[in-house]
């Protein structure tokens, strides 16, 4: 989802209820609801641009470095993050693993949230970046039917 908070912040979210899911998957929901939200986690991720200043109309801030905006992706669990950090992680390596490890043992029955507060995410998500044109969250969620088949039919 797509929202603005009362305080008028931006943010880009997206929000995994997976409890349907869970009831029906029965003694493996655990490792189904684990491995569907660390899929999702790792497509976000991947597909979050990278500033490149070779491909932007004006030029980049002096000792600018790409990759805050892949830095910002925020796992929590139960209410979404209104966190900004400063990070920057053009591989998104460190923030995958960080998010991995938010997925408890336990993760059936759990709402996910993944969330970017950086002020420009709804930007980006809207297709102002070319490296993302068609956004990030929005062609996830295309997927998620297929993230769960995909993830249960491992399972078997």
């Amino acid at each position: 989802h797509l929202y603005a908070d009362g305080e008028g912040q931006r943010m880009s979210t997206f929000t995994l209820d997976l409890q349907r899911f869970a009831e029906k998957a029965g003694k493996k929901a655990d490792d189904l609801v684990g491995q569907v939200v660390a899929d999702v986690v790792a497509r976000v991720d991947m597909r979050s641009p990278v500033g490149n200043p070779a491909l932007w109309k004006h030029k980049p801030p002096a000792g600018y470095v790409g990759g805050r905006f892949r830095a910002n992706w925020d796992l929590t669990i139960g209410a979404p993050s209104n966190v900004v950090t400063e990070r920057i992680d053009p591989s998104g390596a460190a923030t995958v693993t960080g998010n991995l490890a938010v997925i408890p043992e336990h993760a059936a029955g759990n709402v996910y949230y993944l969330t970017n507060n950086v002020p420009y995410s709804v930007r980006i998500e809207d297709g102002w970046s070319t490296q993302a044109p068609s956004g990030v969250v929005g062609l996830t969620a295309i997927e998620w039917q297929s993230i769960v088949d995909k993830s249960a039919k491992g399972m078997k």
